[in-house]
């Protein structure tokens, strides 16, 4: 009497090899999904960046000043005098608060405004005359726009 046995199924060896297929297969798609979040954010802030840069300049055309940090930041007087700035663009897309800050920082965008020759302004006693707004981008590059004038 012989006793033949087929043994069905995978060996072990066989598994571990589509196991690791399927890792790799994963670590590919994580990283690839992650550089596309990231320059998506990237575009997010530059878009954001020109919109506050197009409404400073309107300010500017009409009032011969650019406005001032505090004023950016008064949701009562952006909605006055820039009504097409809505407060999600001053918000970074990884920050928390849809303010600006007075110099480049992670998370958050920056609005550095000065009088002719660098000085401190107020619009009161300085017009303020040049500004700088800028974006830091993940990866470390910067994204920056100037006055027009």
């Amino acid at each position: 009497m012989t006793y033949k046995s087929k043994e069905r199924g995978f060996t072990i060896v066989e598994l571990l090899i589509v196991i690791v297929v399927i890792g790799i297969l994963a670590a590919l798609v994580i990283t690839t999904f992650t550089g596309i979040q990231q320059r998506a954010r990237n575009t997010e802030r530059q878009t954001d960046i020109k919109a506050i840069h197009g409404q400073v300049e309107a300010y500017y055309a009409q009032n011969g000043r650019y406005p001032t940090l505090g004023n950016l930041n008064d949701g009562s007087w952006r909605s006055t005098n820039m009504k097409g700035l809505e407060d999600e663009a001053l918000k970074d897309p990884k920050g928390s608060a849809a303010t600006l800050v007075a110099a480049p920082a992670a998370n958050s965008y920056a609005y550095a405004v000065t009088a002719t020759g660098g000085a401190a302004c107020d619009n009161t006693t300085a017009d303020c005359a040049a500004y700088t707004l800028t974006a830091t981008n993940e990866g470390g590059t910067v994204f920056a726009k100037s006055n027009l004038n």
